[in-house]
């Protein structure tokens, strides 16, 4: 009779965490067809797109050093010494034909050291923080290098692996403590 009442017992445990995983996947299933709705509403922006738009606003030069201190040449696309002689985001001297670009608040960068600040931060300006696009671009190209990190942030799909590793790691023990 004890053995008909601890099989009874498990039965009734072995139900309770099935219907419990069932739930939960009930539950993602309906969060994901909801979530995949309102993301169509919303373009997502690649990172090749994004670096587009700052190119179309803020266009790649040559750096050339002119001992004359001329102007911006805005015809051959070079930027002199006049306007600026080191990239305040890696702190190194510009040197003749690097890629800069220059803000429309007048700083000038490395190309690289730009796109990448830009890429990791708001797209703001280094040093006066002018905003480089609109809100809503930065918003969508986060959003989306979000959804591509792998590591671990609680959601609903990690909890069920986990739910069901102590569902199975239950049902092994009961199978092989009751031969």
């Amino acid at each position: 009779m004890a053995a008909l009442s601890g099989f009874f017992s498990h039965l009734y445990t072995m139900t309770i965490v099935f219907f419990t995983l069932l739930i939960i996947e009930t539950i993602i299933l309906l969060r994901s067809a909801t979530a995949t709705v309102c993301k169509t509403k919303k373009r997502l922006i690649t990172t090749t797109q994004y670096l587009k738009l700052i190119e179309e606003q803020n266009p790649t030069t040559s750096y050339k050093k002119n001992h004359h201190h001329h102007h911006h040449n805005q015809q051959h696309h070079h930027v002199d010494e006049a306007t600026a002689v080191e990239c305040l985001v890696c702190l190194s001297d510009f040197e003749d034909g690097e890629k800069v670009r220059k803000l429309n608040c007048n700083h000038t960068f490395h190309k690289d050291c730009l796109d990448k600040w830009l890429q990791q931060y708001l797209a703001t300006c280094p040093l006066c923080r002018t905003k480089v696009l609109p809100d809503e671009v930065v918003a969508d190209f986060h959003q989306l290098q979000n959804q591509n990190q792998v590591e671990f942030d609680g959601s609903d799909e990690e909890m069920v692996f986990l739910l069901s590793a102590l569902h199975v790691d239950r049902l092994f023990q009961w199978m092989f403590c009751n031969i």
